[in-house]
């Protein structure tokens, strides 16, 4: 009974790791290739060519569409082919759910190219040194919070290159997504 009972542990522990890794937030930027109303889908090709087809719920944002959503049901309404668009999203048994996407070619957001100098996930801080030599601070949003780690290599923290993708609100520049 007690090696049933440690096989059971053992097989429980080896993968518990595998279901805790299906709603990680991450995100991937790429360009519209169709839009599915019906069926409440975007598809997403990277730049690498991969093709993501994400499924959209009442919850999901779209942040720098021309059309504004006027329900959740009309969430993706803004997005169209050919629009270049960062995907926040969640993967559960195989299904990419989008939560955020911010359509990155638009009016709405405004750009800065630079190097990390640092960043606090805890406090959600980026600051980068810009191209011309000056030094921008910017807060992260909760999902550009998570995703700031991913891409950026251990050890290369504080220079690291980026273009980030950010709003300003009340003086505060707010980092939607960066690449």
């Amino acid at each position: 009974m007690k090696r049933m009972f440690f096989a059971v542990l053992t097989l429980l522990f080896l993968t518990g790791p595998m279901f805790a890794a299906d709603d990680v937030v991450t995100a991937v930027s790429g360009t519209v290739k169709k839009v599915d109303e019906g069926a409440r889908t975007v598809s997403v090709e990277t730049a690498k060519g991969a093709v993501h087809t994400f499924h959209f719920t009442e919850k999901a944002t779209v942040h720098g569409a021309k059309d504004v959503a006027k329900s959740p049901d009309e969430a993706f309404k803004g997005l169209k082919e050919g629009d270049r668009v960062a995907v926040h999203y969640t993967v559960k048994g195989g299904k990419e759910t989008a939560h955020e996407v911010d359509v990155l070619g638009s009016d709405s957001f405004k750009v800065t190219k630079g190097a990390v100098t640092e960043i606090d996930r805890g406090g959600k801080v980026m600051a980068i040194k810009t191209t011309d030599g000056a030094k921008e601070t910017f807060h992260l949003t909760d999902r550009a919070a998570i995703d700031s780690g991913k891409g950026i290599a251990k050890g290369s923290e504080t220079s690291a290159k980026v273009t980030v993708y950010y709003t300003e609100d009340a003086g505060k520049k707010i980092a939607h997504f960066f690449e």
